[in-house]
């Protein structure tokens, strides 16, 4: 989901996963191999950052 609104990511330790994206002023950890169940917080930390990427998009 990251990826398809511009987020890139980045390799971190064991099985976390960094994304990044130009326009959001941090970078998301998620942790947990590909395919398993976000934690509830890790999904509200990537609909906070999606909505301030595409928001920051809009007014440019």
């Amino acid at each position: 989901m990251l990826s398809q609104v511009g987020f890139t990511e980045v390799p971190g330790k064991g099985s976390h996963t960094n994304w990044v994206h130009p326009l959001y002023s941090g970078k998301i950890t998620i942790s947990g191999k590909d395919g398993a169940d976000a934690k509830r917080y890790q999904e509200k930390e990537v609909k906070q950052a999606i909505e301030e990427a595409e928001g920051k998009e809009k007014d440019e």
